[in-house]
């Protein structure tokens, strides 16, 4: 006796939509355990380093923004099978991201993405060396598990989500995308109790933006918590869902309307910045991020597009000569052993024959993203505040002069406090970003730039430029150098996100900040001993672009960003080969002439020229001190407005740097 079994059309659908919900109190199946295990590993990645032991800001929050996303997501497509596509780039990265988690503390950032577009596949290999077979192989892996994911999410229908539920879900997400919306709109307020223990010196930020970053004018900040440029945007970014004040409108305002803020029990925490952080979703915003930091980069650029100095030198020939700009990163004049400092931070440096030490630098501003434009172009100290440039920097000129240039930087090529930097050093030939760490965390140290040095000096190119942008004595110090220079102890060496605002860790910062200069030594040190080898003339320039104050004396003031003449006098030195010197005799007279000499960043433009002996028209040779029509000029700083160096009396704890017609 045969029997069938038939449904009527609702209980089809019924059966159809069920399965999503009936099933989980159930012993799950295989299949359907194999991709919820597979999306649960992805959705992880965020939380890799609380099993490093390492802390995790904003936990809560990221779940919470993974939650809605996979919601989302589900509820748009249904099912796996039909989503599952969109994880692939979320699968290729799953390495990368935890590898630079694990090694540097960070994920995959616009910076990375810049390195990966811009890199060829020569460099990769270069770079990955022997590690890039087994890159492939976990990449291999990578992808047959995508692909596996995939072929059983397309044969279950077990986790299609019924209709009912998803019209239930886009609701809710709609509501708080509104709310959002309307915070990072017409800003939120702070509760009663908060807004009345505000004083007029509250920063006042919008629940869903991320907070201001310190001021590019370099005004002093208030106390000792004011962090640098690049540690301002990540305390910005962290502190994005701060609350407001009462009645304070803080959002954009690209309506135009004008509404009350978001009452302050409205307020969703989560922010932008909680987002991109989340895996696999997260990664869309980076792309947009760097997207967006591409643009602005091409928009930076686009004024000196067409520009050209017209530059040569004046006897023309192919006879070998390699000129090289060692730009240095966040170091003190006062801390060189070189000039006078009682530890001995330079011994290598102090061996070097024909290494002439320039005693009075300053630089414009205590910011690299301001004042590296002004080391290596044109740009005025007193235009230094402005965005952009509409000329090229000295690469260029060398370009036109015949020689091959290249820019290698152990900094980040893209982001809020980068991009200006990266317009010039994409004027280079050969351009290579190597730090893949950060400012504030783990980092590569500067010795990752001496092998592509030494591939540059190999170049077969008779006449080369070559452009080191170091990551120097960055906060924080203690990442800066192996464990071999941590000499001067009580150090930081080890100690996992000191608090930089902690006043009683002073004696520990100073002999980090040391210990980092000791490194710089060393690096230098070892660049020269390869700048040597191919017996040529050969000159090096090294100058660092902004000092620091260390809670100097009484003051209780840190890093950079303020008045102080700790971060505007920098060290500086010329150093040249043997064969240099027979070349262009009277340009090492003149520098020994005028090493003395009051000396501004603004000069090192005119001097990087003179030292490749490279005219163009209307060049100011007057202002390179290598060279005999050398002379004096005013040297602006930005302290308290722009103040005349030479004019100014240093006041206070903190050596405030303080014009004397000025209060």
């Amino acid at each position: 006796m045969h029997f069938t079994r038939s449904f009527s059309p609702k209980a089809s659908r019924l059966a159809d939509n069920g399965p999503f919900f009936r099933r989980f109190p159930m012993p799950l199946r295989p299949s359907t355990a194999a991709i919820l295990l597979s999306y649960l590993i992805l959705t992880l990645v965020p939380f890799l380093p609380l099993a490093l032991g390492k802390p995790l800001d904003h936990g809560m929050q990221i779940v919470a923004m993974e939650v809605v996303a996979w919601l989302t997501v589900w509820a748009l497509f249904k099912r796996p099978a039909w989503f599952h596509w969109l994880l692939l780039p979320a699968f290729l990265a799953l390495p990368t991201e935890a590898y630079l988690i694990v090694y540097y503390s960070q994920g995959i950032s616009t910076h990375h993405l810049g390195i990966i577009a811009e890199t060829s596949p020569r460099e990769a290999m270069e770079f990955l060396g022997s590690t890039v077979w087994l890159l492939a192989a976990v990449m291999a892996g990578s992808i047959l598990w995508f692909i596996a994911t995939w072929t059983i999410a397309l044969r279950s229908r077990a986790l299609a989500m019924p209709g009912w539920g998803r019209v239930a879900v886009l609701g809710i997400v709609a509501v708080l995308g509104g709310i959002g919306w309307y915070g990072w709109e017409f800003g939120a307020a702070a509760p009663v109790a908060a807004a009345s223990a505000t004083t007029a010196s509250t920063t006042v930020t919008a629940s869903a933006v991320p907070a201001p970053s310190a001021s590019a004018d370099g005004s002093e900040a208030p106390d000792a918590a004011d962090a640098s440029d690049e540690e301002a945007e990540e305390e910005a970014d962290s502190s994005a869902s701060d609350d407001t004040v009462p009645g304070a409108v803080a959002g954009a305002h690209r309506t135009g309307w004008k509404l009350p803020p978001l009452p302050h029990w409205l307020r969703i925490p989560p922010t932008y910045y909680d987002f991109v952080r989340t895996w696999p979703f997260g990664l869309a915003g980076r792309g947009v991020d760097f997207y967006e930091e591409r643009e602005h980069l091409s928009r930076l650029g686009q004024a000196s597009r067409s520009f050209t100095f017209g530059a040569r030198q004046p006897a023309p020939d192919t006879a070998p000569e390699t000129v090289v700009l060692v730009i240095g990163e966040s170091a003190r004049y006062d801390r060189w052993s070189l000039n006078g400092y009682p530890r001995d931070t330079n011994p290598l440096l102090s061996q070097e024959a024909n290494l002439v030490m320039l005693p009075d630098v300053v630089t414009a501003v205590s910011a690299t993203r301001l004042s590296v434009p002004v080391i290596i172009s044109r740009k005025p100290a007193t235009q230094s505040l402005e965005d952009g440039f509409a000329e090229k920097s000295f690469i260029t000129a060398y370009k036109e002069a015949g020689f091959r240039t290249y820019w290698l930087s152990n900094q980040i090529s893209f982001g809020q406090f980068d991009t200006p930097v990266s317009v010039f050093a994409r004027e280079a030939d050969v351009v290579q970003f190597m730090n893949l760490g950060g400012y504030t965390n783990s980092s590569n140290f500067d010795d990752i730039l001496l092998a592509p040095l030494q591939h540059a000096l190999a170049d077969p190119a008779p006449k080369k430029l070559i452009v080191l942008h170091t990551l120097g004595s960055h906060w924080n110090y203690s990442q800066r150098h192996p464990k071999q220079f941590d000499k001067w102890q009580p150090s930081l060496y080890g100690v996992a996100q000191p608090a930089y605002t902690d006043l009683k860790i002073k004696p520990q910062m100073n002999n980090s900040y040391d210990n980092s200069v000791l490194y710089t030594d060393w690096f230098l040190s070892q660049a020269i001993g390869k700048l040597k080898a191919p017996q040529q003339p050969v000159s090096m320039l090294y100058v660092a672009d902004h000092g620091q104050t260390l809670y100097d004396g009484a003051c209780r003031l840190a890093f950079h960003g303020h008045n102080t003449i700790h971060e505007f006098r920098v060290p500086a030195f010329v150093w040249y080969s043997d064969q240099y010197q027979e070349r262009y005799p009277d340009k090492i007279k003149q520098l020994a002439r005028h090493r003395k000499a009051k000396l501004a960043t603004e000069n090192m433009f005119h001097t990087l020229l003179d030292l490749g002996d490279i005219r163009y028209p209307h060049d100011r040779l007057e202002w390179s001190f290598v060279n005999k029509g050398f002379k004096l000029h005013k040297r602006f700083v930005d302290s308290y407005g722009w103040t005349n160096y030479d004019n100014a009396v240093i006041k206070g704890d903190c050596s405030e740097v303080v014009e004397k017609k000025k209060k």
